[in-house]
């Protein structure tokens, strides 16, 4: 189980999906037992559908992956019955929120409710059904593995010693990376700018309710929602979902089927609603939506605002968090000291991860330096006045412990974790009954699992 990495494809993948879609030719056997560990069970579907789940996400399938991602399963067995032994608080409401926000994604993914039961070929309660045991286990495994490593802590001289071992042609290159951060403002539209959305959206419910309109239609025209817009203003969503916007959401849920909604206003702009149907917490709606527009009066009165804000950063007399908690009323970076940070959750962004204005805004500015406010547009069509803070910028280079101490440290505690939770199996093993296939017991990676020491092994 070195190298042991709690990510298992098992768990988290396409599986359900592989396994609705697969066919069985004439004359293959059928599914059959790999292994048991304790009271847990891995079968050889298990294995197959997590392979068909790393070729549909494109990656490399190693030789002994067979052998591999069945050490994984036992070792994730092997944490559940620990975790259970020790009841680990993981609630039946905690995996159904997973469940809901899986299913959202792959709803999100294959364009509808509709199309993701037809590629899978079972029903949305029949998805979530074949997704509570392993999302449990992917659930108790990951908070017994916290348990067990919860502890460790490394040291510099322990960073520096792994980072020695690792070979300096195999080290990482680095192409030139920044930490930003930004103060956002989005003026408040005029009133009656506002007004003139709240008119024309009572304008087209009259127009749909009539029959000289459909929804769809008109959102697929007049819509402000890129999400949304292809698609006609459909959306298909749960009531506990903490992805949306409360105010839009508790509305999908007030109105009747077929009812379109007045308009209502979000932190987004103005909006009317459609039910189309729901069932249980459940639910497909159409919405439209209009953004009352900014004038370059309300524009330029939060420029003004945000250069006295500039004015006091680089006279020091308040630092940039401070500032963001005070001037910004952009929620999406509010509670992260206004740093960015990139899709995969890297504080550390390269050229191509920003839009083309922040790039020409960073052409100017040194590192430690505040840009001046200035206008943009966001991906949502919303007018804002920006400052943007240039924390630093790496050059293009090959990894080193002065430039890059964060990442190795964090690599090296995240192996150090591995050894540790290596260690833990290993006293483990001994109390389990084990039972391991014949065609699996020539594999390396089972080596442990096969010890004499077991309780059992058939």
């Amino acid at each position: 189980m070195k190298k042991y990495i709690l990510l298992v494809v098992l768990a988290t993948g396409f599986s359900f999906l592989a396994q609705a879609q697969q066919t069985k030719p004439k004359g293959v056997v059928a599914d059959k037992i790999l292994a048991v560990v304790g009271d847990k069970i891995v079968m050889q579907s298990d294995i197959d559908n997590s392979i068909i789940d790393m070729i549909r996400q494109g990656v490399e399938v190693p030789e002994n992956a067979r052998c591999q991602l069945l050490d994984q399963a036992m070792g994730i067995k092997a944490l559940v019955l620990q975790a259970e032994k020790d009841s680990l608080p993981i609630t039946d409401e905690d995996v159904e929120t997973i469940i809901d926000n899986r299913i959202r994604s792959f709803i999100q993914q294959f364009g509808s409710k509709d199309e993701l039961e037809k590629i899978a070929g079972k029903t949305i309660y029949q998805l979530k059904e074949d997704f509570k045991e392993p999302i449990r286990d992917q659930e108790l495994a990951k908070a017994m593995r916290n348990k067990v490593v919860e502890n460790v802590r490394i040291t510099p001289n322990e960073v520096a010693a792994y980072f020695n071992k690792i070979p300096k042609d195999s080290l990482f290159y680095y192409e030139s990376e920044l930490q930003i951060s930004q103060i956002v403002v989005y003026p408040k539209a005029h009133r009656d700018a506002e007004e003139y959305c709240v008119q024309q959206l009572r304008e087209f419910k009259e127009q749909i309710e009539s029959g000289k309109k459909t929804f769809q239609s008109l959102a697929s025209i007049y819509t402000q929602d890129p999400g949304s817009k292809e698609t006609g203003g459909y959306y298909e969503v749960n009531r506990y979902s903490k992805e949306l916007d409360p105010i839009w959401l508790g509305k999908a849920f007030s109105l009747k089927e077929g009812q379109i909604s007045s308009p209502f206003k979000t932190r987004f702009g103005y909006h009317i609603m459609q039910l189309i149907s729901r069932n249980g917490d459940d639910a497909a709606v159409r919405h439209l939506l209009l953004i009352p527009q900014v004038t370059s009066v309300e524009v330029r009165t939060e420029m003004e605002k945000l250069d006295s804000v500039r004015a006091k950063l680089i006279a020091g007399t308040i630092d940039f968090g401070e500032a963001v908690n005070k001037y910004s009323n952009d929620e999406e970076h509010k509670f992260t000291a206004g740093q960015v940070f990139g899709r995969d959750g890297s504080g550390f962004l390269t050229i191509d991860q920003l839009d083309k204005d922040m790039v020409l805004m960073l052409q100017k500015l040194k590192v430690g330096q505040y840009s001046q406010p200035t206008e943009f547009t966001d991906e949502r069509g919303r007018k804002g006045v920006r400052i943007v803070y240039l924390k630093s910028k790496s050059e293009p280079h090959r990894e080193n412990l002065k430039d890059d101490y964060d990442r190795i440290s964090q690599r090296a505690l995240e192996e150090k974790k591995n050894d540790v939770l290596e260690q833990w199996f290993k006293k483990k093993v001994a109390t389990y009954h084990l039972v391991i296939d014949e065609d699996f017991k020539g594999c390396p990676e089972l080596k442990k699992w096969l010890s004499e020491n077991t309780a059992s092994n058939k």
